[in-house]
Formats: structure tokens, C-alpha cells, sequence
């Protein structure tokens, strides 16, 4: 199978689901927007308090294949959303203007591509994608039926990061080489099954699987604990390292890596996840390394998520906010300090102006791919034990046939992503 983007997407198509379009007027500047949610459990419930918060929506549905979450995005509507237990029905549903995906990783692909093809623009949760191939199906997908598409890559619409990238473009510490990137805590012995009061009855393991394999229902896969296997996720690289890694490649004004390497592995934790407890990857990029480090087992003291080093000072952040410490000459004196801003309205409120305005969002989907894919770049040279040469270009993995088959995942019956001669 080639993993040429061009030969990927060609054609893509969805088995078994409907493509008739719905109407694609864009919502006018003093009309509310009809907003459906697919997903209304953790991320999803926070997301839907702050679209419910703002004054251009009108919420219209929620889908939720577990009873308890769907009930509750209706009661937190007011009642006024729609109930489906079936997806393609919010997606179906004419009244539906945007669709806000907050499910587990593996569904972003199929749900934002048939939304996009139903005349729906689309706020999805970060990581774009679960594997390079689909990434770039969606922002094809995107375009062509020229969507609106929102990455959940909130850190974008914080002022304060906007502040230090700024700080850095206009030479504040100097020279920046090289840049650290990481998420650090200590959850040993390891996670449990969240609270999850499951009956054949409320949750439709079948659908919560979706393209997925097969395996019977466990309730240690489900909610926040899906991001530690394979099939459904990328462990703390494509959950953190989606947005920290995203800052520093927006700093560095990139398209991609040139090379990965990686390391790690679940070292200490035997609680049955998949995902590195320990990892270390670095990315080459023209004249800067960038470093992803990740421990589940020891919080350490780093303070900063992100530390940009210069020539002439050190910039850290977090979403608390950023301080810059000057070091040698001719820079000296005290460090700055910056508090931090509040992001996640913020990109709410980009993503439903640029639904009236067709302008193209803070984390457009074409930014959100890239991040994605320096994400699943790590993961692969992680488990593959090898440094990788990217062409970002043709987005293929140079010289490695077997790196290159990590690009793309089959899809489960009667899911599919088909390439068409």
C-alpha cells in the first residue's frame, strides 16, 4: 500500500454511510449557530459547558453511545438539544450547523470527514488523528468541501502563549537552538477503571469500538484511561505532547521534523495499558532539537511544560503563565513574568467567528495534522527502537518500509477510509 498522501485520499469514502449534503449556509453575523456534540463524557462535558456559555450557540443535539453522558449534555441544554444514541444522526440532523467531536482518538477521522461531507464545520478534540494517513485525509476533506475546522489545540488562542512566541520572534533571549517540551507526574502504581456504572442496557460497547478490533467490554478502556492503548490512542505524547509540542513548532515557524528519534516504553506500571511510562524523543529541526520527555513515574522538578533556550535567556511556560530569565551578557537583570490567560473560551469563541466570517481558525486542521503528525512520528520511532528521516513533503518516512506501514490502520468492518484508483 503506498502512504503517498495524494494516493490516500484520492476518492476517500466511507462504507456504509450516506454522503447526501446538507444545506452549507453559513451563519450570519447575528444568528445563532446550531452546535451538536458527539461525545458528552470528560472533555466532552467540559467543551459543552463552555459552548452552552456563549451567546452565539444554539444547541441543538447531543450524541453519546453511553445513556448517562447523552442525558446529561440534554439536561445541561436545558432540554432544548436532541438525544441520539447514533452519531450519524446529529450528523444527519439539518439543524446542526457545527459539530464538536470530543470522543477517543480513534473516531476524530471518520466523524470530522462526515461532517465535513454533510456541509458541517467542525471542532475537533486534539489529537487531530490517530495515525499520519487519516490526518491528512481530513484536511483534504476539509478543504474540498471548504469547512471550517477547529484542532482543540486551545493553547493557540492563549494570549500569553501568543505574547512569548513574540517575545522569542523579536530576539528576547537571543538565538533559540534548542527547545525542552514534557509532561511530568507520578501515578503509581499505575491507573484504575473510572467510575463507570455500566449495563448491557446504557453503553453500546459495539459503536464505542467503532473501527476499532474487537475485544469484549473493559471498563479500564473507557473515559480518560482509552489514551493508554494503542488502538484508541497515543498515551501522554498525543495527549500533552499534542499541545506543548504544537507551541514549540509554532515558535520554530515549521512544517516539520526532518528526523525522530525515540525511547521508552511502560517500565513500572503494571496496570494492563500499552503506552510508554517513560519516554524520550528528540526532533531534528533546521538549526534547533527539540526534546519530549514524559515519566508517569516521577514528577521530578521540572516547573515549565515548555523552556525555549537562547543565546541570551531561557523562556518558560505553562498555562499558568511565563517567565523569561536572561542569562549572560549582554542580557542580565531580573527575570520577567507573565500570568496566563484564559484559552479555553477564547477558542471556542475563534472557532464559531470564523464559522460567520469563513475565515480559517487559531488551530486550523492543516496546523493540527502537522502537530499530530511530529506526535505519531515519536510514538512510531518509540516502538520502533530507530531514528526516522521524515519527508513532510510526500509525509513519508524515508528508507523504511516498516516505519511507513505504521503511517496508516485498518479499520474494522463496516468502518472504512477507502483509496479509490
Amino acid at each position: 500500500m503506498s502512504h503517498d498522501r495524494r494516493t490516500f485520499t484520492r476518492g476517500l469514502a466511507l462504507a456504509g454511510v450516506t454522503t447526501a449534503l446538507a444545506h452549507r449556509r453559513a451563519a450570519g453575523a447575528g444568528e445563532r449557530i446550531g452546535v451538536g456534540i458527539i461525545g458528552c463524557g470528560n472533555k466532552g462535558e467540559a467543551l459543552w459547558k463552555n459552548f452552552l456559555a456563549h451567546p452565539d450557540v444554539e444547541p441543538v443535539a447531543v450524541a453519546d453511545v453511553y445513556q448517562p453522558f447523552r442525558e446529561r449534555g440534554v439536561a445541561m441544554s436545558g432540554g432544548r438539544a436532541r438525544a441520539y444514541s447514533d452519531f450519524r444522526k446529529l450528523i444527519d440532523d439539518r439543524d446542526v450547523q457545527a459539530v464538536v467531536v470530543a470522543t477517543p482518538d480513534h473516531w476524530h477521522a471518520l466523524m470530522t470527514v462526515m461532517a465535513c461531507r454533510a456541509g458541517k464545520d467542525v471542532y475537533v478534540e486534539k489529537p487531530l488523528s490517530l495515525v499520519v494517513s487519516e490526518g491528512r485525509a481530513m484536511v483534504d476533506e476539509a478543504r474540498r468541501q471548504k469547512r471550517v475546522v477547529q484542532v482543540g489545540s486551545q493553547q493557540r488562542s492563549g494570549a500569553h502563549y501568543a505574547k512569548a512566541l513574540g517575545l522569542i520572534k523579536e530576539g528576547g533571549i537571543g538565538d533559540v537552538h534548542q527547545i525542552s517540551v514534557g509532561f511530568t507526574r507520578n501515578v503509581l502504581p499505575g491507573f484504575k477503571p473510572r467510575d463507570f456504572p455500566v449495563n448491557a442496557s446504557n453503553l453500546d460497547w459495539e459503536m464505542w469500538l467503532g473501527p476499532a478490533p474487537k475485544v469484549a467490554f473493559d471498563p479500564f478502556r473507557c473515559l480518560y484511561n482509552f489514551r493508554w492503548f494503542w488502538d484508541y490512542s497515543g498515551g501522554q505524547m498525543t495527549n500533552f505532547g499534542a499541545h506543548h509540542l504544537d507551541i514549540a513548532r509554532w515558535a520554530l515557524g515549521a512544517t516539520a521534523p526532518t528526523a525522530v528519534s525515540g525511547f521508552g516504553g511502560r517500565f513500572a506500571m503494571k496496570d494492563g495499558g500499552e503506552t510508554p511510562d517513560v519516554q524520550e524523543v528528540v526532533y531534528q529541526f533546521p538549526g534547533c532539537v527539540v526534546t519530549w520527555t514524559a515519566r508517569e513515574i516521577n514528577k521530578g522538578a521540572r516547573p515549565f511544560d515548555i523552556e525555549f533556550h537562547g543565546t541570551r535567556g531561557t523562556l518558560g511556560i505553562t498555562r499558568g503563565g511565563f517567565q523569561v530569565m536572561p542569562e549572560g551578557a549582554p542580557a542580565g537583570g531580573p527575570p520577567v513574568e507573565e500570568k496566563g490567560s484564559e484559552m479555553d473560551r477564547a477558542h471556542i469563541a475563534n472557532f464559531l467567528a470564523c464559522v460567520k466570517s469563513r475565515a480559517r481558525p487559531n488551530a486550523d486542521i492543516e496546523e493540527g495534522h502537522r502537530s499530530a503528525t511530529m506526535c505519531h512520528l515519536g510514538n512510531i520511532a518509540t516502538r520502533l527502537g530507530r531514528s526516522l528521516r521524515w519527508d513532510p513533503a510526500r509525509e513519508v518516512v524515508v528508507g523504511d518500509p516498516e516505519a511507513n506501514r505504521w503511517l496508516t490502520k485498518p479499520y474494522r468492518k463496516p468502518w472504512s477510509l477507502h483509496q479509490h484508483a
